[in-house]
């Protein structure tokens, strides 16, 4: 296993996890752009844009382009968050070479009106259908709730207002500021020629023009208080809390993950163990969401409606006692096992680590070997991840219902 790294003139970086003893290769475009870089009147176009970059190229039409990653046997997707877009694919190594010149055309993608006005409305039913997904819904009310005015509150999918009313030329003009090769990363991971993988990323975007790219970067308002969204049409109240945590720049994320385990893990938490066993709640859990220069934690329960309120109170004891004694050695011990069994089960396929390198290098500037990572999560003590919960304030939450309730 080696790293190699090397930069084109106009600023595209590249880098790599060669790994001879794999049996196959990843490689991805990581931009750095998603819905907190939109102005709020192109609020979508990310995710849009993203969409648009499949339809054809100067080269390919969209047939073409479907066609040959099928005659490669690529495994191939994209995907937009509040931060990144991301266009990958995994090949065998023989077809490194073609992966990198489709995924290379497409990123110079044709943006033609006739493929704009179709992608809308793909888009535009799209929104339609998550807003029939009561998980999805809850999501975006507390993102917007909790960052209110900053912006991480601004919609992934964007409305059916904004994207109703986006122009061909406001996605052209996003994509020329936003595809900077400077704000551009191109990963690769597994059994692949990196001489080669720079050569062909030098013959295929060396003459992408460069344009200065920024982010705002501002403290997250990280707000506190309860909400109600009333809904008749559902018939479980779906409760979501989002507290602050440590960003993806922060040295105590090892901890802050180790936190979400033991806390919200799917299986063998606390909150498993006090509401989902008990049968209090269908579903109940925390996650750890670590941004550029932010980050939250986010606990999710399901219940029936007249259980929803002792779901949400013992949730809300839950937190407090963790934040007051912290986790115990054997919970700890758990939770690193569950992380270290995860991401080396992940790793063992070049497709698996392809999006931890790529995060490592956009968040941090750095590449970790997976058992350096393992090494770091493991020395993490109680009194750290203690430290976590208290410094952030798990009981500092926005908190926001969602189902037929009035009142909770």
């Amino acid at each position: 296993m080696r790293f190699e790294q090397t930069q084109l003139d106009n600023g595209l970086s590249i880098i790599a996890e060669v790994n001879p003893a794999a049996a196959s290769m990843a490689a991805g475009f990581f931009v750095r752009t998603g819905s907190r870089d939109e102005a709020p009147q192109i609020s979508g176009v990310s995710h849009f844009l993203e969409h648009v970059v499949f339809k054809g190229t100067a080269r390919r039409s969209a047939i073409e382009v479907n066609r040959e990653f099928d005659e490669i046997g690529a495994i191939n997707n994209a995907f937009t968050s509040e931060e990144n877009t991301v266009y990958y694919g995994a090949v065998l190594p023989e077809h490194q070479t073609r992966l990198l010149d489709l995924l290379g055309d497409i990123l110079r993608p044709a943006l033609r009106q006739e493929d704009f006005d179709v992608e809308k409305e793909v888009i535009l039913e799209e929104i339609a259908r998550c807003q029939d997904d009561p998980g999805y819904r809850l999501f975006e009310k507390l993102m917007a709730e909790y960052f209110r005015g900053h912006p991480l509150g601004q919609e992934v999918l964007g409305t059916a207002q904004s994207v109703a009313a986006l122009r061909r030329e406001d996605m052209q003009a996003y994509f020329e500021r936003r595809y900077s090769p400077g704000n551009v990363l191109l990963v690769g991971v597994g059994k692949l020629d990196f001489a080669a993988l720079a050569d062909k990323a030098h013959e295929m975007c060396s003459r992408w023009p460069r344009h200065e790219v920024s982010r705002e970067i501002r403290p997250a308002p990280g707000r506190t208080g309860q909400h109600v969204v009333a809904d008749a049409r559902l018939a479980r109240e779906h409760v979501g809390l989002m507290s602050p945590a440590p960003s993806a720049q922060d040295a105590d994320r090892y901890a802050a993950q180790l936190l979400a385990t033991v806390v919200g893990d799917a299986t063998g938490s606390r909150l498993f163990y006090a509401l989902v066993h008990p049968a209090i709640a269908d579903e109940a859990g925390m996650s750890y969401d670590a941004m550029d220069h932010a980050g939250a934690f986010v606990t999710s329960l399901c219940a029936s409606p007249d259980r929803a309120a002792e779901a949400l109170r013992i949730t809300r004891d839950e937190l407090w006692r963790f934040q007051d004694a912290g986790p115990t050695e054997a919970e700890l011990q758990a939770a690193k096992n569950k992380i270290a069994s995860g991401a080396t089960r992940t790793g063992e396929v070049p497709m698996g680590r392809l999006s931890a390198v790529g995060f490592d290098w956009v968040y941090r500037g750095q590449y970790v070997p997976l058992p350096e990572q393992i090494e770091a999560l493991f020395a993490v003590g109680p009194e750290d991840v203690l430290s976590v919960a208290r410094t952030c304030d798990l009981t500092a939450t926005v908190t926001l219902a969602l189902g037929p309730l009035e009142r909770l």
